[in-house]
């Protein structure tokens, strides 16, 4: 990648260009947010979290209590 940041090369497109561009980044960030919401919503994280068959059985650290 040059050492031109990318505000400075935007500066030099002709302004329909740079229109355009502006409709291309609301595009790739509403994308992204959508790809977020997805995610995060409700039971998103189904089937990433797995108990062990014994998870109810007493445990031998607590013998002498039960």
């Amino acid at each position: 990648m040059s050492s031109e940041t990318l505000q400075e090369k935007i500066k030099k497109l002709p302004l329909d260009k740079q229109l355009e561009l502006d409709k291309i980044v609301d595009e790739l960030l509403a994308s992204v947010k959508k790809k977020e919401t997805e995610k995060s919503g409700f039971g998103a994280l189904r089937g990433t979290i797995v108990m062990s068959d014994d998870f109810d059985e007493p445990l031998e650290d607590f013998k002498d209590y039960m």
